[in-house]
């Protein structure tokens, strides 16, 4: 054990090695700052190896597939099964068979000290490390401590649960075989992603929804055509109803609605939303509440401290990868700043310290078939937030390029317009290939760019991309 006395001090420490914690410790190395970086599991964390990388390896095929049946002179060659087993493969190369050697050498290269094991606060600016031989070390930062620990899978309080070992989202991105039956209780990304990745690869899937739809987060029109894609490709799903209990015999699992029915299968995967990991990393000896959501500033400060950030899924702000990472660049930047004995940080709207686009211009890919993506504001968020807005919808079917890229192109655009400073708040699309459609949709968001700007953006003949101008005629009339 390391005594207090002797603890190494760096100027940032950083607790939680996933894409968040490791570009928080490289803006910190970029602006000449010491740091160091604590794992108790993989580092590259959750994105790498069970969530964002294997879950798209997954999808991939199955999206590639779809588009192939839709194409004349290909869909007849596409017709077979895939091919679960190099498909799995393919999932097992992305995760690097769940070895962080490559992630550990980028560490090395930026120049962050790695602690494995797990963290602890123990008081301001303290933080101690206990190895899995139970080796303790002691680490002290000069400026912040930044908490980017992220969620895990949060599991309803059910009887039977705890025998039954359902699927989360790890098991769901991490199993080694095609289950065949699969029952994925929730409506959200990781149910409709993992309903369309395991159906697809043979699964019998059964989706089980407490509320009236899918993506409930979207506008209604996305959830509305997944699931009419995900029955068509012969998945189920059932609106309105809750599990009220599980258990598992000889292999197979129950679970009971509150109709009274029961349902079958091999496995059953929850995705029934996320908790924050900070149940033990000592919050308590810095006066916050373990196991909570940690609530910050627009610099992601924690609220109250001069030292603690939380970065990323623990502070609750948009549970993305992306955003985490857009936020650490924020939070590295302020820390710098800070740091610097900057006197005064840009945390207005759009400002270098501030994560603006937590609130207003959030992008979203959801993986399946066909796509769903959006940036910004929905109809009701924008409505909730008193701006007086008009959506304007098109049927992406009319889009030239659309008809080019898939017979019988099934699709919806909606763009959100704040009336008042004629700007657009919000965009969604739903269709083949449109996740390659959002960044110039968050870009507009982002920017605030007017539309008689955007009116002179010409989009390239023919494209999907043109939905842009097909909106903006709308709107105009």
């Amino acid at each position: 054990m390391t005594d207090m006395k002797d603890a190494k001090t760096y100027d940032v420490v950083v607790i939680g090695a996933g894409p968040v914690g490791e570009n928080v410790a490289d803006r910190a190395r970029a602006a000449g700052l010491s740091a160091a970086i604590v794992e108790s599991e993989l580092v590259g964390g959750e994105c790498s190896y069970w969530a964002c990388m294997p879950s798209k390896a997954l999808l991939r095929p199955v999206i590639a597939r779809a588009d192939a049946r839709r194409v004349p002179g290909l869909r007849q060659s596409v017709q077979g099964p895939l091919d679960a087993a190099a498909v799995l493969a393919h999932r097992d190369d992305y995760t690097s068979h769940w070895k962080d050697d490559g992630q550990v050498g980028w560490l090395e290269g930026i120049g962050v000290d790695l602690y494995r094991g797990h963290g602890r606060l123990t008081g301001p600016r303290k933080v101690t490390v206990t190895g899995t031989d139970g080796t303790e070390h002691r680490i002290e930062a000069r400026h912040a401590v930044a908490v980017c620990t992220g969620t895990r899978a949060a599991l309803p309080d059910l009887p039977g649960i705890a025998d039954v070992k359902p699927w989360t989202s790890r098991e769901a991105t991490a199993a080694d075989h095609v289950p065949g039956r699969l029952l994925v209780v929730g409506g959200g990304v990781v149910a409709v992603e993992m309903a369309t990745a395991w159906q697809a690869l043979g699964s019998d899937v059964t989706v089980l929804v407490r509320g009236g739809g899918l993506l409930p987060r979207m506008e209604p029109f996305a959830g509305e055509l997944v699931q009419e894609a995900l029955t068509e490709a012969g998945a189920e799903v059932r609106l309105g109803v809750s599990v009220t209990a599980v258990k598992r015999e000889d292999g197979t699992v129950t679970a009971t609605l509150d109709d009274g029915s029961s349902l079958r299968a091999d496995e059953i995967l929850f995705a029934t939303g996320r908790a924050p990991r900070t149940d033990d990393i000592g919050l308590e000896t810095v006066g916050l509440e373990p196991g909570s959501w940690l609530p910050v500033d627009e610099s992601l400060r924690v609220d109250g401290s001069d030292w603690l950030y939380a970065v990323g899924d623990a502070n609750h702000r948009a549970l993305l990868t992306h955003q985490g990472k857009y936020q650490a660049r924020i939070a590295g930047a302020a820390i710098a700043a800070r740091a610097q004995g900057v006197p005064l940080l840009e945390t207005d709207r759009w400002g270098a310290h501030s994560a603006t686009a937590d609130h207003a211009a959030v992008p979203q890919v959801v993986f399946t078939d066909p796509e769903a993506a959006s940036a910004g504001l929905t109809l009701a968020e924008a409505e909730a937030a008193g701006h007086r807005v008009r959506a304007v919808d098109y049927d992406m079917s009319g889009v030239a390029g659309a008809g080019l890229y898939a017979d019988g192109y099934r699709g919806r655009a909606r763009m959100i317009v704040d009336l008042d400073r004629e700007i657009v708040l919000g965009v969604t699309f739903v269709g083949p290939g449109v996740g390659e459609l959002i960044h110039s949709a968050t870009m507009a968001v982002a920017g605030e760019i007017p539309l008689d700007r955007l009116w002179h953006a010409v989009p390239a003949y023919p494209t999907i991309s043109e939905v842009w101008l097909r909106l903006l005629e709308t709107y105009r009339g």
